[in-house]
């Protein structure tokens, strides 16, 4: 059974740095793409960056490139999402996801920037 499990998040000021953490279980992670994505209170759910099997060609939306890092490790079965230069926009709910023969959501880690 697939399972992510999201973690790292927490209150930050405004400008500090926090690094998310998904471990993954019960597929084979080497090869899956992963992906994160995340939630603010009241809108839409919102790709952040994806990273393939490999680790190679991460791509981010506009909202967060040049200053959130996705990687992973294929020994350990996580992936991480390294986020610098935060905003207090960024507050949001942090989502692991994968598709294996199903959409697959972890439980998703809390992000809180205060100005």
């Amino acid at each position: 059974q697939e399972q992510l499990v999201e973690s790292g998040g927490g209150l930050i000021q405004s400008g500090g740095s926090l690094r998310l953490s998904c471990a993954a279980s019960g597929f084979t992670f080497s090869n899956s793409d992963m992906h994160w994505y995340r939630q603010a209170p009241g809108k839409k759910r919102d790709f952040v960056a994806a990273i393939t099997s490999d680790g190679t060609k991460p791509v981010y939306s506009d909202a967060v490139k040049g200053r959130f890092t996705a990687s992973r490790d294929n020994a350990n079965n996580t992936v991480y999402l390294q986020m610098n230069s935060l905003k207090p926009e960024d507050t949001a709910m942090y989502y692991c996801f994968t598709y294996t023969h199903q959409p697959n959501w972890g439980q998703g880690t809390q992000v809180t920037v205060s100005s």
